[in-house]
């Protein structure tokens, strides 16, 4: 056998399990996104305006602790009855993310269509808003409406192109698991048999020792 082919049916041997394992992995991800159930998302924004001039640093502090606020039960109350939602089906669509710098909290809804991905948004904007303005005197802050959520162009979810990615990611890390499944087996076998030579010399004893 030329030394080409040889080469090639050991890399063969030895790559097989990564080789099958990845597209076995992009084919479950391409089917997950075939069967996944689609997902809209929508944004809407909300300001922290402080009321004495100078105080931006404490918007911003208000703006990170009502964002950590758009999701609990006093402020999905009133926006479960706008959404018809429960309260618990709205906390696992809506999510308020802030920004360290800036006193901005983007309100986040999902949702099977895409007019129930805004709804969720603008309703936990605005019931955000008037929770948090109840107590402004005392805050020194006021929330504003920044903009309202647009109509999203299309699902965020399931994305083919991703999930088949990821599912392939998943295949090179099962078929490496398994080179080094059968990797292990083979040297240690290599080791024993190079243990157990025929023909090397056995040590000897010295006389009278004990065995």
């Amino acid at each position: 056998m030329s030394e080409p082919r040889r080469s090639l049916r050991a890399a063969v041997h030895r790559w097989w399990p990564v080789a099958v394992a990845v597209p076995l992995g992009a084919a479950a991800g391409a089917g997950y996104a075939a069967v996944a159930p689609t997902a809209y998302t929508a944004n809407s924004y909300v300001v922290v305006v402080a009321q004495n001039p100078g105080e931006g640093a404490t918007a911003v502090n208000f703006a990170q602790a009502y964002g950590r606020l758009a999701g609990q039960p006093q402020v999905l109350v009133a926006a479960a009855a706008k959404t018809g939602r429960t309260v618990s089906a709205l906390s696992d669509s809506v999510r308020g993310t802030t920004s360290p710098d800036a006193p901005m909290i983007e309100i986040t809804g999902t949702g099977p269509r895409a007019a129930d991905a805004v709804r969720a948004a603008d309703a936990v904007a605005t019931s955000l808003i008037a929770f948090a303005n109840t107590s402004s005197q005392d805050t020194g802050v006021k929330l504003v409406p920044l903009a309202e959520a647009a109509s999203p162009d299309g699902p965020s979810s399931p994305s083919a192109a991703l999930d088949t990615a990821v599912g392939g990611a998943a295949g090179v890390l099962v078929g490496a698991l398994a080179m080094a499944a059968r990797r292990r087996p083979a040297e240690s076998g290599g080791r024993d048999a190079a243990a157990a030579v025929p023909g090397q010399p056995l040590e000897r004893q010295p006389a009278g020792a004990v065995r």
